[in-house]
């Protein structure tokens, strides 16, 4: 009996210390961006910019349509760990954007947390985090797409709700929206906590660029692959893996690190 219970402590310890191992390695992604990674954490969100990066087409200028997805470093220290995302639209013919995003502080005075804003930018600093652009489709590739993203938003089933970790956040929003809409091809980046926390208390679903499939244990433990993501393990959040298509490693906390710069 003695003998029996020593084993069983023995590997109690042995899976403890791999699984504290294997937590203490994915976190060195987030320690990597906080000390020498672009992550503000001086500036008040009140004094934080909002403003345009000139990255987007002006709409003025620009008579096709436009569809483009956005993803910044959250605000303050959260910006070590994840990423927050959004997409704007332009129709044919539109001289103004709409951007589709998820905040969370709009469920104090509203019942639902889904922003659709007219107008304005559609590629603004994320206070004071510069965007990186996800995807861009112009023209009538982009004109399609705009009432599909349109009936995603419309449908999207925890517009009431609002939990920054594991989600549902505004990753969770977006991957929703390219789920629904395939052809946008969204590969977020491992940043995107939430985007994993998968829709109806599903354990299955296509990957959000629509070229593969993953399972997902509430977004905290899963699996995926595709070619647009690659190979993508998810551990309470933490997403890594290996991106074969554009030959870079997935890092919580760091974004790509690419085979060759």
């Amino acid at each position: 009996m003695k003998s029996a219970h020593r084993k069983r402590h023995h590997w109690f310890l042995r899976w403890t210390a791999t699984l504290t191992l294997i937590i203490g390695l994915l976190l060195m992604g987030p320690v990597f961006a906080l000390l020498f990674g672009d992550i503000d954490l001086d500036t008040h969100w009140s004094n934080a910019s909002l403003h345009s990066t000139g990255m987007a087409p002006d709409p003025l200028d620009t008579p096709e349509a436009v569809v483009q997805v956005y993803a910044a470093r959250a605000y303050n220290w959260r910006g070590a760990f994840g990423s927050h995302s959004w997409i704007s639209v332009k129709p044919k013919g539109g001289h103004q954007y709409t951007v589709y995003q998820l905040i969370g502080w709009r469920l104090r005075s509203s019942t639902s947390a889904v922003s659709i804003r007219e107008g304005g930018p559609a590629d603004f600093l994320w206070f004071n985090s510069e965007p990186t652009l996800l995807v861009d489709h112009r023209g009538e590739e982009a004109e399609k797409m705009i009432p599909l993203i349109q009936q995603a938003v419309a449908d999207y089933p925890y517009a009431h709700q609002y939990r920054v970790w594991p989600g549902p956040n505004s990753n969770t929003f977006i991957a929703w929206v390219a789920r629904q809409v395939p052809v946008l091809r969204l590969d977020l980046p491992a940043t995107a906590i939430g985007k994993d926390y998968l829709a109806n208390g599903d354990w299955t679903a296509p990957m959000p660029s629509g070229t593969g499939s993953q399972v997902s244990l509430y977004g905290l433990l899963g699996a995926g692959l595709a070619w647009e993501e690659g190979i993508e393990f998810n551990l309470l959040g933490l997403s890594f893996g290996i991106d074969v298509n554009d030959l870079a490693l997935r890092v919580p906390g760091w974004g790509h690190v690419p085979a060759f710069d």
